[in-house]
């Protein structure tokens, strides 16, 4: 899918953005014949209302997209896209109404309002198209765009055509893309080369276990992402329910995500010497599938105790963030669709996140903000360490009790990173539930707008 904003034309038509509040005094302005139209066709500058204002003989004048107010905004984000969808084939450029500081955030949701997910169907293409804004970052809004696109595809493939192999291949196109060194490691080998909980929960599936390495950059600190990559979890032996086992193609929308932020670090070409790690498998049942009461040894080391095993993500980002420890970065970010208790206390739309380092979240809470990407910090809280000693092992995968479920899997998950000096774990969604502005139904990032703008300045 072609991502891109509409080059500059004499012709191109001009968006203007009312407030509902401003109606008034802009129609008052404008020719009687445009105030006539405006009113004839009931336009009151409501949220994501569109209307185009025609000239003397039918071609566009000017476009109108409706605002809303202070209020209704705070509700939402991307409103510009709501009303962009509206709009009949051509290339438009924004005249008024957008605050310079919300440009780039309005010009990137017209953008990801273009998204269709056409591969098994097709989709009418949006032909409202948007000349760059003066002032903004076209080529970093536009890597944005596609790296959100590209996390949304990931996620929205079904397992049938989103197994491992798809996974390792996703990730070999982008290292290629940008001129990456990429190293993956598949079945037998995991044990030879001592990632035992890689391979145990993704032994008993048709399609092998694997663990995708990726490296790209030269110089500048040194940031490790590490992504959930279950591609499918039926639960395991603990079978989940039908009900509960419907959206999980999208249990690999961690490693969708780091995937689609590294497009973003590369694209621009940060200063990182980054590297992307990938534990790729499918949580499946056959004779030799994992069970409940097992123990199994982890790469650091670490005993687990196997009390559900549908508990897996954390046992393969263990020992991917052992191997990512081990090389001591100046920063490493795990994210994963991890927690239902994360749904329970933030739901969809937010993305919770656990980190010790008061900087990195004061940096990334306010890169949220500006690039409406939606976060919620959750405590590393030390207290419940015991919640995750089973007695029998050094760590139990499934806490009894069902308290602070998110956060004793944030803490299992830090036991694994030692050496490092700054963590951060994310226990994201990845699924838009309803179609809103710039955000179809379907597969979704989080949190990683936020992270690209975060690490300019916090790493």
């Amino acid at each position: 899918m072609a991502v891109q904003f509409a080059d500059a034309t004499p012709d191109s038509i001009a968006v203007h953005v009312i407030d509902e509040q401003d109606l008034a005094q802009w129609a008052n302005q404008q020719q009687p014949m445009t105030k006539a139209w405006v009113e004839a066709n009931g336009f009151q500058g409501a949220l994501h209302q569109a209307l185009i204002v025609p000239a003397q003989y039918g071609s566009p004048l000017m476009a109108l997209a409706g605002y809303g107010n202070a209020a209704s905004r705070k509700r939402g984000r991307f409103h510009l896209a709501g009303a962009a969808a509206k709009f009949p084939e051509g290339v438009y450029h924004i005249a008024s109404g957008i605050a310079d500081e919300h440009m780039p955030q309005e010009a990137l949701g017209w953008l990801l309002q273009s998204y269709r997910f056409d591969r098994y169907k097709s989709a009418s293409i949006m032909t409202a198209h948007l000349v760059a804004p003066d002032g903004v970052d076209a080529d970093e809004i536009t890597a944005l765009a596609i790296g959100e696109m590209l996390t949304r595809d990931l996620i929205n493939t079904p397992a049938s055509d989103m197994g491992p192999p798809q996974l390792e291949q996703a990730a070999r196109d982008l290292a290629k893309e940008f001129g990456a060194a990429i190293d993956v490691i598949v079945g037998a080998d995991l044990l030879t080369q001592n990632f035992p909980m890689i391979h145990t929960v993704g032994r008993a599936a048709d399609r092998a276990p694997r663990l995708i390495d990726m490296r790209w950059g030269k110089s500048g600190p040194t940031l490790t992402l590490v992504g959930k990559g279950v591609c499918f979890d039926t639960g395991g032996l603990n079978i989940k329910p039908g009900a509960s086992m419907g959206l999980m193609k999208k249990d690999m929308g961690g490693s969708a995500a780091v995937l689609g932020l590294a497009h973003m670090i590369m694209a621009t070409n940060q200063k990182i010497k980054l590297r992307v790690l990938i534990p790729a498998v499918e949580n499946s049942i056959s004779a030799n599938a994992f069970r409940p009461q097992d123990i199994l040894t982890s790469r650091k080391g670490l005993t687990v105790e196997i009390n559900n095993t549908d508990a897996e993500g954390r046992l393969v980002l263990a020992d991917a963030l052992a191997l990512a420890d081990e090389e001591k970065p100046d920063l490493i970010i795990s994210m994963a669709t991890l927690t239902g208790a994360a749904r329970v206390a933030v739901g969809p739309d937010l993305a919770p996140y656990f980190t010790d380092d008061p900087q990195l979240a004061k940096a990334l809470e306010t890169a949220a903000e500006t690039h409406a990407d939606p976060v919620w910090r959750l405590p590393f809280h030390n207290p419940y360490e015991t919640m995750i000693e089973p007695g029998i092992a050094d760590l139990d995968n499934a806490p009894k009790g069902g308290f602070a479920g998110c956060i004793t899997a944030a803490l299992f998950l830090r036991r694994f990173v030692t050496n490092t000096p700054r963590y951060m774990h994310f226990d994201i969604y990845g699924w838009q539930p309803n179609a809103a502005p710039a955000r179809a139904k379907g597969g979704v990032g989080q949190a990683t707008r936020a992270l690209f703008q975060a690490l300019k300045t916090a790493l």
